[in-house]
């Protein structure tokens, strides 16, 4: 029980949050009466919400005789007063199921931030796994029209990866041919990003005197792996579409500011990454998130690894009045099966 209530503030907090978590209607005292179950009158009631309020853990919206949880509320009910459900069998099994580890990443990626916003209906977020895990295994390029180049990578095992590379001056055949040979040569089975950085001090070392071969690998190198990087520290979100079904957010200017939020990819990024490191699952409350947009809106992660390395976060995003015991074990489990997915 959280040190600054005593044990009926704290039964009536939690029944309240429950109930606003149920309907997204304000609570009133004869209500939270026939909840909580407690023999007590609607006037100790009263005074006990008159509490809650004053320690800012409840307010009244301006409309109603009710009242709504806090930020302050949310985050007392669910660091001390939630209730976390074990993950029914029929979700687990749909998890496992589609969660096939023959699947290549991409398809694993987007499948759990699938997953989540389903069983949630909520907008489900995924970060792609990190850059350590991504090992050149070989690489070509093939000259196209108006200045442009296809790279043609093959990462880790068995992931093939194209990209078109928009280039300042056209390439032949040859001295692609040429600039693969060498990369393939000197850094198959080293990190992508490795190869960037050792490229880039090579070329500063040597910049007055670099051969034309080397130039050749030095520009479309850097524009493979850059456009690589630029992937890489991506994230996706799906269901956005779930969002409109609640009244907090489906309000106009609150729906175009978690939009605009989800195009905001370095706020939303640096969020994420936050999140990488955590044991196991956090909850983030409107503010806490530390940028604007959220709102009414709470953020629900969790890492995901591969052989023992934390590689990327999966999560939700939804309103604060979120079904948080069902929620965090579907993001939990979600996160962990990913990584048992990707590890196999």
């Amino acid at each position: 029980m959280p040190e600054q209530l005593n044990e009926r503030a704290a039964i009536l907090l939690k029944k309240l949050v429950y109930s606003y978590i149920s309907d997204g209607q304000p609570v009133g005292s004869k209500k939270l009466a026939d909840d909580a179950e407690l023999d007590v009158s609607s006037a100790t009631i009263r005074n006990v919400m008159s509490t809650l309020e004053k320690k800012g853990l409840i307010i009244a919206p301006h409309t109603s005789a009710g009242r709504i949880p806090t930020e302050q509320g949310y985050r007392l009910f669910v660091d001390s007063l939630l209730e976390v459900e074990p993950l029914e069998r029929s979700m687990l099994s749909k998890l496992k199921q589609e969660l096939d580890p023959d699947q290549n990443v991409d398809e694993l990626i987007n499948q759990a931030s699938q997953l989540v916003s389903e069983l949630t209906h909520m907008a489900g977020i995924i970060t792609v796994p990190k850059a350590s895990q991504a090992t050149l295994r070989h690489i070509e390029f093939l000259p196209l029209s108006d200045q442009r180049i296809l790279a043609i990578m093959v990462i880790n095992e068995r992931e093939v990866q194209n990209r078109v590379l928009h280039m300042e001056r056209e390439y032949g055949s040859t001295e692609l041919q040429n600039a693969a040979n060498f990369l393939n040569q000197h850094f198959a089975g080293k990190d992508i990003y490795v190869v960037r950085e050792n490229l880039l001090q090579e070329l500063q070392q040597a910049r007055r005197d670099v051969d034309t071969i080397m130039q050749t690998v030095i520009d479309v190198a850097d524009a493979t792996f850059t456009a690589a990087n630029e992937s890489q520290n991506q994230y996706r979100v799906q269901g956005e579409a779930n969002l409109v079904r609640y009244n907090e957010i489906a309000d106009r200017n609150q729906l175009n500011q978690l939009l605009e939020v989800f195009d905001h990819k370095r706020e939303v990024l640096t969020l994420l990454d936050r999140c990488i490191q955590a044991d196991g699952v956090k909850v983030f409350i409107g503010e806490e998130a530390g940028f604007k947009g959220l709102g009414d809106c709470s953020v629900v992660t969790a890492p995901y690894t591969v052989q023992g390395q934390p590689v990327g976060v999966l999560g939700v995003i939804g309103p604060t009045r979120i079904n948080y015991n069902m929620v965090i074990p579907v993001v939990d489990m979600t996160a962990k099966l990913l990584g048992e997915a990707l590890n196999k």
